[in-house]
């Protein structure tokens, strides 16, 4: 009797790991996947155009890729060039891009995308209306949706406040159309947002203490000035899932409030001269799934 009960007994434990296995096995599928490229920097140097083109096949070989998010500093440098270069710059990314790209991008402005010099505002490509003509979309900022996620795309770099050079954060009419886009939509959407400056990252704290200092020192150019007011904005609203960015050529994800802030690196590397640090030039990879989750990973093309 206790023979044949501890048999029952040891069927009943060998059925769980085949009930278990059953279970774990079934996999989710993304609705949507999306490779983001940041910082290319185009010019006809450091054969920087076959360079991009090779990323490009490189994207379209990826199987699935609906879409790409360009997170800004298109071209090399605009600010204070005159017209032939910008020109070159511009005419440079749009052959590239109708000969090696059938996927439909957005884009976000860098830093580079734009034409400051603070002692010559007459000039008629002064500020980013130059650059927003050469891609056709009406406003730097702006947002759209795709497969059940929504997309909220920022202008991250404005003038600091002595009106010089830039900085990062949005400024008053931006921060209310934000929370405005975020009031409005539906609280089972999930959100992701691209900018060029990070919002908030950690990248930072290596890329600027060579100093041997006993403190980071980090300017309004490298991270979100307005941080605090964002991050306690997206705290109202958990459908925030993720943030995309690039500028600082780094790789690094920061996790806080249960929003994750991607900073990938840079398409151009070290502006194609090899790595930054140890941030080989890639791109993003993210598959987004209809119950707000994602998986990411940064591709060394």
């Amino acid at each position: 009797m206790q023979r044949r009960s501890l048999l029952k007994n040891l069927g009943g434990l060998m059925l769980l790991p085949a009930f278990s296995f059953k279970n774990n096995s079934v996999k989710k599928k993304p609705v949507l996947r999306v490779a983001h490229l940041t910082d290319v920097h185009i010019k006809n140097e450091l054969d920087a155009p076959v360079r991009f083109a090779k990323c490009l096949k490189h994207v379209h070989q990826q199987p699935g890729v609906e879409m790409i998010l360009n997170g800004g500093d298109i071209v090399f440098d605009m600010n204070k060039q005159n017209l032939d270069t910008i020109n070159a710059q511009w005419g440079l990314w749009h052959s590239i891009i109708k000969a090696e790209c059938s996927l439909p991008i957005h884009y976000a402005l860098g830093n580079h995308d734009i034409w400051w010099d603070e002692n010559n505002k007459g000039q008629i490509f002064y500020g980013k209306q130059f650059a927003l003509d050469q891609l056709q979309i009406p406003k730097p900022y702006y947002s759209f949706i795709k497969k059940g996620w929504k997309f909220i795309v920022l202008d991250s770099v404005h003038l600091d406040f002595d009106n010089t050079w830039y900085i990062g954060r949005l400024g008053d009419e931006q921060m209310e159309w934000l929370a405005n886009e975020l009031k409005t939509m539906g609280a089972d959407m999930p959100v992701c947002v691209l900018s060029h400056i990070p919002i908030l990252s950690a990248t930072c704290m290596v890329d600027n203490n060579d100093k041997g200092t006993n403190k980071w020192e980090a300017t309004g150019g490298e991270m979100h000035t307005d941080v605090n007011k964002i991050v306690s904005l997206f705290y109202q609203y958990p459908n925030v899932k993720l943030c995309l960015s690039g500028h600082i050529h780094l790789r690094d994800k920061v996790v806080y409030n249960n929003v994750t802030y991607i900073c990938d690196g840079a398409v151009s590397g070290a502006w194609w001269n090899g790595s930054k640090r140890e941030t080989a030039p890639g791109y993003g990879l993210i598959d987004f799934y209809a119950d707000g989750s994602f998986d990411e990973r940064y591709v060394n093309y």
